[in-house]
């Protein structure tokens, strides 16, 4: 337990930013799985739209350094191959 005022402000801070980084986060593997569904239900103009969708979402929150650039990048290049590879 914090002993300090400042520690005490740091540790609120810090429980604020925790629980605004986990709802990106949400926001993120909502935005993967609505793609995934999209390609599931075989509409290849629906992928492609949530795809796009899903792309500037994913971006944003790499760019917040919510999750690591990389890691953005695979995801959006998967999803990618797979709505591509749809019939």
């Amino acid at each position: 337990m914090a002993n300090t005022a400042s520690a005490k402000k740091a540790a609120r801070q810090s429980e604020k930013v925790r629980a605004h980084n986990a709802s990106l986060r949400s926001k993120l593997r909502s935005a993967i799985k609505r793609v995934q569904a999209a390609i599931k239900g075989g509409d290849k103009a629906a992928a492609n739209g949530v795809l796009r969708d899903a792309g500037k979402v994913i971006d944003t929150i790499a760019d917040k350094k919510i999750v690591h650039k990389n890691k953005a990048a695979r995801h959006k290049s998967r999803l990618n191959s797979a709505v591509k590879a749809m019939a």
